[in-house]
């Protein structure tokens, strides 16, 4: 059913923006990213924080920078998704 001249994925992978935490590990960054939710019974809008490991294969990214991050197959226990773009370095 699946034509291989049109490659287009059904499901695309998650794509999310966060600040970098901490770059201590070797090709590893822990990255923040904040999501503003509507609660489920009052309505009234509330900030979520979720840190994410992301692979950084060259170490380029560095504490205080806000990257692109992208979702991939598991890379080690913890990593999910992997660096796309340094967005805005640190000041």
């Amino acid at each position: 059913m699946t034509d291989s001249t049109s490659e287009v994925r059904e499901n695309p992978r998650k794509v999310r923006e966060g600040i970098v935490v901490s770059d201590k590990m070797n090709s590893t960054l822990v990255v923040a990213v904040n999501e503003r939710v509507s609660h489920p019974r009052y309505g009234k809008t509330v900030q979520r924080t979720k840190k994410l490991y992301v692979h950084d294969e060259k170490n380029e990214a560095k504490i205080g920078d806000r990257v692109r991050v992208q979702e991939t197959r598991p890379l080690s226990k913890l990593k999910r998704w992997r660096l796309t773009e340094i967005v805005e370095r640190a000041r």
